[in-house]
This record gives C-alpha cells, structure tokens and sequence, in this order.
C-alpha cells in the first residue's frame, strides 16, 4: 500500500481496490496500515469512507483530536474531495450538476432514485466536468466533486442518467468491460488538523484500462 504523506497528526495513503474503508477488522484499511506502520496498537482513525470496490487517496487521523477535526470537517463540507470516473457514453453537456433523491436499501445493499420523498430517502448533490471523450470506446472521463455523502451516489446518479461506470455491474455494466470499478478518488483538499492551513492531496490513477484511454498527464 503506498503511503503518500505521513505527521504526527495525518496519513494519506492510496486505498486498493476490495479493502474495506471503515472498521478495523482483520484486512480492513486501518489493520492494513498498521501492519505496514509495524505497530499493531497504532493509532489510526478513519474520518472519511470508500467503497469497498472503489481506489485511490484516503485520509486517516493518526490521534483522536485529529479525528474530531477531521469529521467535523467532512460534516461541514470544509473536506473537499475530487474523483475521476470513466463513464459509458458522450455526455450532452460539457458541466453541470445531478441532483436526485435516493433510498439505499439495506438488504440488497443497492442505491435507488427515488420520484417522490420518504422514509430514509436522502438529496443527493455532484458536480461534474467531462475532461475527455473516447469516441472508439464510447467513454467519458469526468471529474466530479460530491455536495453530499451517499452510499455509492457516483455510481447511481451517472447510472441513472444511462452513463453507467465502467466495471460496476451492480449499476448496469457489463462484465465486457473488463475492469474494475473504474472510480477513483483522486483529490483531497481540507485544514490540517494542527496547523488549520489548507492543504492538498493528489494522485492519477494507474495507467491501466480504462484510465488509459485518456491523456491524464494534464490533470490538475
């Protein structure tokens, strides 16, 4: 696992495909990171969650002040963080938002866009931009900002608008495809818990399918 920043206060790391974010179970990202940190009783606080499916920068508290921060943070929206997605399909606009009402349901373990408003049916608030368009694969690369935390909210909100993410069959690719759940999170931006400055982490995806369709040697 690479470990991209370390202080007494953070970590950021690069999460891999099918490790679980939250918890601290055998496998899990914070039993990972101790083991690599040789330190079985290191302190290491999640504040922030991935899919289990889904790659790329995590941010972990290394005390409990750290993490009270940090999730105050994430409450309040001052923890900003950037994904890149490669979609089925050409969009028809170039930027824009997508707001839905979604229900997740527990037993299927599965997103839904809800018409009307519910029992545990929750807004749901992204930006996006597409960066690129793949004309011979018919693929999208966008960069999107989340408004709001939903359960797997990327992955319902494009798929429901029929720009299912490549590899995740449980929105509607196919197995064709041949990758993994192409979404990862690509950039975090929030205040240091010590210091209250702003800082920035980055990372691009592997050069693999489907990233490597696209030209990410301009990403900003």
């Amino acid at each position: 696992m690479d470990i991209l920043y370390e202080d007494a206060r953070i970590l950021v790391c690069i999460k891999p495909a099918g490790v679980v974010s939250a918890g601290d179970d055998e496998g899990s990202m914070i039993d990972l990171l101790r083991k690599q940190l040789s330190d079985a009783h290191a302190c290491v606080r999640s504040v922030h969650r991935l899919d289990a499916q889904v790659s790329g920068l995590m941010v972990f508290a290394r005390s409990q002040a750290a993490a009270s921060i940090l999730s105050e943070q994430v409450r309040t929206r001052e923890f900003e963080k950037e994904y890149l997605a490669a979609a089925h399909g050409r969009f028809g606009e170039s930027a824009g938002q997508m707001e839905d009402l979604l229900w997740y349901n527990r037993s299927l373990r599965k997103s839904r866009v809800m018409q009307e408003p519910g029992k545990d049916v929750k807004r749901a608030l992204l930006s996006y931009e597409v960066l690129a368009y793949c004309e011979e694969a018919d693929v999208s690369l966008v960069r999107i900002r989340l408004h709001t935390g939903r359960t797997h909210q990327i992955r319902v909100q494009f798929a429901s608008r029929d720009h299912a993410l490549l590899g995740d069959r449980k929105y509607g690719a196919g197995e064709q495809d041949g990758c993994r759940i192409a979404l990862w999170s690509y950039k975090i931006s929030f205040l240091h818990p010590q210091s209250g400055q702003p800082v920035t982490f980055s990372a691009p995806p592997p050069a693999e399918f489907p990233w490597n369709l696209f030209n990410l040697s301009e990403l900003s």
